[in-house]
Order: C-alpha cells, then sequence, then structure tokens
C-alpha cells in the first residue's frame, strides 16, 4: 500500500493506493487562505498539518487494515511558498504563497543585481516565487529575516512535521529561483542575491528517491506495522505530471485548478524567460518540463459564482451542453495579476463588451472563454521556446465540465483527453513517487496514463470563430495595461 498526501492551496487530499493502482480510500480536508491586504496571499502552516492529520485519520478509519500495510508515503504540493523557521524549526509567520504579489519592486532588484538570474535559473524573476518573498521580507520583516534558519516550501514543512528532515525535491526547487535547473543543484549565486546562504536551504532529492521514514509516534497513530520511507515528492504539477504517466518527451497536459497550467515534459532545460515561460526540473531524474502558467483559471468561475449569487453547477448547466458561437462578452481573467505570458502582478480582470441584453449566461460564458483564451497564450509561448504541443490530458476541478472542455479545445485547436481520474492526478502521482522510493521501479513501470473517458476534438468552425475572438482579447491588453498605470 501507498500514501499520497497533496497540500493544495484550497485543500488537503490523501489518497490510498494498492500495488495494483487502485485508489482503496481516499479524503480531504479543506483549507482556507488569507489576504490581509490587496494583492497578499497568505496560509498559515498549522493549518496544513492539522488537515493532514485528519485527512490521514479519515483513510484510517475507512481503511484501517490496509492504512496499517501503507509502505511508502509521497507528497505533492502547492508550489512557492515562503515557510520561514527559527533554529528550533519554529515557524516565524504565515506562510506566503505562490499567488501572492507583493514583491514585485524585489523582482526587478533581483533581476539588476544579478544580471545572470534567468540565464541559470532559466526564469524570469516573478513575484509569485520564493526567492522574492524572502527579498520583500528582507526590506519589510528585517527582524523576522534576521531570525531565519531554515526556508521551506509546503510540501517539506509537512514532511518535516512527518519525519524530522528537512529535505527537498528538484521539481519544487526549481521554483523558487535559487535552484540551478541544469544541474539540479542549489545556486550559491542566487541565494546570496537574496541574503540567504546553503545552509538556509534544505538538501535535494530526486522525487522518487527516499527522503526519511515516518516518525515512530505517527505511525503508531495510524497502526502501520512500520515506519513507510517518505520519497522527495513533487510540486503539484509534477506531481500531477507523474499520475498522468507524462513522464516522457512530448507528453502535455492541461491543468484546470485554482490556477491554470499548461505542461510539457522535455528531455532537456529548455527556458523561454523573455514569454515567461516556466522552465523546471521535473520529479524524476534527468528530466525537465516548460509549463505556461495563468493565476485564475477555475477560481474565476469561484469568483463569478459568488457575484452571481449561484452555485457553479447550476451556472454551468444553464448553458447547455456546447456554445453555439462564442459570446459577445470578452472576459479577461487577471483577478490575480499574470504569468504567462505578460508577468504582471498588477493585472487586473475585465469584462469587455456589455450590453443591455447581456445576462448571467453570456457572462458565465465569458469568464469560462477567457480563461481558454489565457490558455492561448500559454500555447502560443510555448511554441515560441520551441515546444509543439498535438494533444493534451485535461486534469483538474474544471474538467468535470464537458462544456468548458469543448471550449478549450476549439480555442486551442487541439484534442483533448478527459480522464475517469482527473481530479487525483497530484495525489496519486505523489503516492507512485511514493512507491518507487520503496520498490526501486523505473518510472516507466509505474507511471502509466490513467483511463480517457474521452477525447473532445476541435469544432472548425468553433475554432475559426475564437481565433478571432483571441485576437481581440490580446488586443484588449495594452488598454488595461495603460488604465492601471
Amino acid at each position: 500500500m501507498f500514501l499520497g498526501i497533496d497540500i493544495g492551496t484550497s485543500s488537503v487530499k490523501v489518497v490510498l493506493v494498492d500495488e495494483d493502482e487502485r485508489i482503496v480510500a481516499s479524503a480531504s480536508e479543506p483549507l482556507a487562505l488569507s489576504r490581509p491586504r490587496p494583492g497578499f496571499s497568505e496560509q498559515d502552516p498549522e493549518n496544513w498539518w492539522r488537515a493532514v492529520l485528519a485527512a490521514v485519520d479519515a483513510v484510517r478509519a475507512g481503511a484501517p487494515q490496509a492504512t496499517g500495510a501503507v509502505r511508502g508515503i509521497g507528497l505533492s504540493g502547492q508550489m512557492h511558498g515562503a515557510v520561514l523557521l527559527d533554529a528550533a524549526h519554529a515557524v516565524l509567520r504565515p506562510c506566503i504563497l505562490w499567488n501572492d504579489g507583493r514583491a514585485v519592486a524585489e523582482c526587478a532588484e533581483l533581476e539588476a543585481a544579478w544580471p545572470d538570474l534567468r540565464r541559470i535559473t532559466g526564469n524570469p524573476a516573478m513575484p509569485g516565487f520564493t526567492a522574492p518573498k524572502l527579498a520583500w521580507v528582507r526590506r519589510h520583516e528585517p527582524e523576522i529575516f534576521a531570525r531565519t534558519a531554515l526556508v521551506l516550501l509546503p510540501k517539506a514543512y509537512v514532511r518535516l512535521r512527518l519525519t524530522g528532515e528537512a529535505v527537498e525535491e528538484m521539481s519544487d526547487g526549481a521554483g523558487t529561483l535559487w535552484l540551478d535547473p541544469a544541474r539540479r543543484e542549489w545556486s550559491e549565486a542566487a541565494l546570496a542575491a537574496t541574503g540567504l546562504t546553503r545552509g538556509h536551504m534544505p538538501r535535494l532529492v530526486e522525487g522518487n528517491a527516499p527522503a526519511g521514514r515516518l516518525r515512530p509516534e505517527l505511525a503508531a497513530r495510524w497502526g502501520m506495522a512500520a515506519a513507510p520511507v517518505v520519497a522527495g515528492g513533487a510540486g503539484d504539477n509534477a506531481a500531477g505530471a507523474v499520475g498522468l504517466g507524462a513522464v516522457e518527451p512530448g507528453s502535455a497536459f492541461l491543468s484546470l485548478g485554482t490556477s491554470g497550467v499548461l505542461w510539457a515534459t522535455t528531455e532537456r532545460f529548455a527556458p523561454n524567460p523573455a514569454a515567461a515561460v516556466h522552465a523546471f526540473c521535473h520529479a524524476l531524474p534527468e528530466r525537465w518540463h516548460q509549463m505556461g502558467v495563468i493565476l485564475s483559471a477555475a477560481s474565476c468561475l469561484a469568483w463569478w459564482a459568488g457575484v452571481a449569487g449561484q452555485p457553479e453547477a447550476k451556472l454551468l448547466a444553464a448553458l447547455g451542453d456546447r456554445p453555439a458561437a462564442p459570446s459577445p462578452v470578452l472576459f479577461l481573467p487577471y483577478l490575480s495579476g499574470e504569468r504567462t505570458p505578460h508577468n504582471d502582478a498588477a493585472l487586473r480582470g475585465v469584462f469587455a463588451g456589455l450590453a443591455h441584453e447581456t445576462d448571467r449566461e453570456v457572462m458565465t460564458q465569458a469568464v469560462l472563454e477567457g480563461v481558454g483564451f489565457a490558455f492561448r497564450d500559454c500555447l502560443d509561448a510555448l511554441a515560441a521556446a520551441g515546444t509543439r504541443i498535438t494533444a493534451a490530458d485535461v486534469i483538474g476541478g474544471g474538467s468535470r465540465s464537458g462544456y468548458w472542455v469543448t471550449v478549450l479545445a476549439a480555442i486551442l485547436g487541439l484534442p483533448l483527453h478527459r480522464l475517469a481520474d482527473g481530479e487525483a492526478g497530484a495525489a496519486l502521482g505523489a503516492a507512485r513517487l511514493g512507491r518507487m522510493a520503496v520498490t526501486g521501479e523505473t518510472p516507466e513501470a509505474v507511471c502509466r496514463p490513467p483511463r480517457r473517458l474521452e477525447t473532445v476534438e476541435p469544432d472548425a468552425a468553433l475554432a475559426a470563430a475564437y481565433a478571432e475572438r483571441h485576437a481581440r482579447y490580446r488586443a484588449l491588453y495594452p488598454a488595461v495595461t495603460a488604465g492601471l498605470a
């Protein structure tokens, strides 16, 4: 038996998987985030830990014998968050999350102070990355920065509580701007640019390598016969790739979660920082990947549901099975700023083209299409980096909507595969990494793709109409930035 634990932004998910990769039990615990100021986004790491304990407790209650037979545990987690600990491993402040935009000025200063940043890290400095957050803390909270002895990402903090070991792996490490992804090592120059040293960092392992054992008291709590091995794990997107079997160059998927990701596995480190394409290590040895990232994806629909005062399911049901034509309204989904291709934390969302006849359904459709157009920007940015995607799997909560997947297929001009387990990807990937850490099996043997429910082909007429609408969508960006100046 193998356990996968995914520390997300909105929830902690746990899956218990047997040797035949059947999900024996699962549980989820919700998480809340705090926005103490506009553009700020934080969570208390203690809440992750409480949620992990509750979720694994629930799995054990539902499958006590199977939980007792767990041999390996894998971790997945939201990326980029900055957990600051003192010398006694006490948390010094709330974690600054991936979708926090406070460190804009620090990004510019980092690039100016270290001209090799993009060449070494393969990415531009973005407020969501971890290094600019530490630069912000250094300036605005100097007493906390001075007490900081260890900087961990969210899943590494949970690992510390599970095992007592401070360990990180390559895929999450690459999202800090402190890793040299080509060499798969911490960059001393990158650390020095934010006033840190290797001594502030956890040790590095590959995602499918052992990274400690579960504490005996926790093994006893969950009735485990022996303390399981805890694997290096993966950042949430890399864990999703492992769960989807996207481990060979050319594999691609689209994640329609709180944020949005268009992923492509690559055989080498292939950066394109000018278009804000993320070039990171994969969680598996000698593999890398590129990502186009949008900061607000399914969260746009959640926001609109709150504004409209209707459940998301009801809003989607009112649209029918598929669109007849694009919405006459355009929506720019920049509720938290944007990464690919604009790298602009100050961007904000817009509805354009409203009229007296505009109703709730028209605006709901516009929200779905706006997210799709943002993914089209990502596809174009990856193409400019030399990566051609010909088809992709779709995962995340938004993948449940056949209407939305139909819209995405037409906008992207790609066949999109809906999956039987499209929402369990990251937790399942974590469980697979836990398995490989125990058994030593190869990624090719373990990371098989899930069953596909259907393939949604792009509708030719809709694709042509959406191409014209995407051009209008792109033309709105300069007007929006001028209005925010």
